[in-house]
């Protein structure tokens, strides 16, 4: 269990739970930062990991260490439980323990952060969709990471209190790391559902026009089959994998690249590409999920449609042969993050759903 104060000090004014915060993936990041920027100790928050990753046992004991821990911390009274959740296992096990903490007379707060939650909606029978549409109408708050997702929410289940508020991202300080000239950087998991095998065709279709072009690729999951579809289409040597990428070698490698590529299928609000545009560079995003309210086409990057490779491919060529237009887009992208996702800007906005909640200020459930 991560706290802000020992189990025999005050109770807690907030618990939270969620995956651990030393985890990979964009929740950990999400996690991670609300605690490095001083939402924990501002607002007295009790954080209990529900999820970790490794092997099928290791998950089983996080579960049971955080259904415990949730247990023990809920006989401290806290006045909120707020919890991180996704689609499949991570909704189960958040929605149970949401139940807990109204059973034991907590306002509640669901935070959803999966990109594929629709589906997840879809493909559940009828009785999975009856506890989902519960859940978020029986909770106090539903937190939706974008104005598309909150929609989508607020249709579902119109008795739920929907709000928004974005993922947050730190402004990095300027790096002293030289950008590469045409090196593109993509970071998430490497599946189909993130664009990465049409990434692969676009470098391909630029490989002649552009020989110094090659493509960084940071993360897990099938680097194999990118690399045999590489060879395939004949940029093998163009391929850097960098694997998983951690927090103090990522600032590097944003820095290093000329342009950052995120070709997803869908999404929640993900948080390597709100880095990306912290740090300054051009990205080209596909509009899906609430990509959409980062980023505005022209103005502070390029968006194309989901798995369109020739499209991504002019994209991406755009910016390799105009070196002033990349840099137009990465400064208007800071700006975006500066002035909209910087981290202060969002912990002011989950602090107001606390204060509102407790009834100091507005209308709370």
């Amino acid at each position: 269990m991560n706290q802000t104060s020992s189990p025999a000090a005050h109770a807690p004014r907030v618990l939270m739970l969620g995956t651990a915060p030393a985890g990979r993936g964009g929740v950990a990041t999400v996690v991670s930062l609300l605690q490095q920027d001083g939402l924990f100790e501002r607002e007295g928050v009790c954080y209990v990991p529900t999820h970790t990753e490794g092997s099928r046992a290791d998950k089983l004991r996080a579960a049971a260490k955080g259904l415990f821990g949730t247990l023990a911390c809920l006989m401290r009274r806290p006045q909120l439980v707020h919890a991180h959740a996704a689609s499949n296992g991570s909704f189960v096990r958040k929605s149970l323990l949401l139940a807990l903490a109204r059973a034991a007379g907590c306002k509640t707060v669901f935070h959803l952060h999966g990109a594929c939650f629709d589906s997840f909606i879809d493909k559940s029978g009828p009785w999975m969709r009856r506890w989902i549409r519960h859940t978020l109408e029986a909770s106090s708050v539903v937190i939706a990471l974008s104005s598309r997702w909150a929609g989508f929410l607020r249709g579902f289940a119109p008795g739920a209190h929907v709000v928004v508020i974005p993922n947050s991202v730190p402004l990095p300080p300027a790096s002293g790391v030289a950008v590469q000239p045409g090196r593109i950087l993509f970071l998430g998991q490497v599946e189909p559902r993130k664009g990465i095998y049409e990434l692969v065709e676009a470098l391909a279709q630029l490989k002649d026009e552009f020989p110094h072009a090659e493509l960084a690729i940071g993360g897990q999951g099938e680097l194999e089959q990118v690399r045999r579809r590489a060879a395939e289409l004949g940029v093998a040597d163009r391929i850097v994998m960098l694997g998983w990428v951690k927090a103090e070698q990522k600032q590097e490698e944003l820095a290093r690249a000329a342009i950052f590529c995120l070709p997803s299928h869908a999404e929640g609000l993900p948080m390597a590409m709100l880095e990306a545009m912290a740090a300054g560079k051009a990205v080209v995003v596909s509009g899906v999920g609430g990509i959409p309210d980062a980023v505005m086409d022209g103005d502070n990057g390029l968006m194309i449609e989901p798995g369109d490779a020739s499209a991504l491919a002019a994209a991406l060529g755009k910016l390799l042969r105009d070196d002033g237009e990349r840099q137009r887009l990465g400064a208007r992208a800071r700006a975006t993050i500066e002035q909209r996702f910087e981290s202060g800007v969002v912990i002011g906005q989950i602090s107001a759903v606390y204060a509102q909640l407790r009834g100091e200020g507005g209308t709370a459930r």
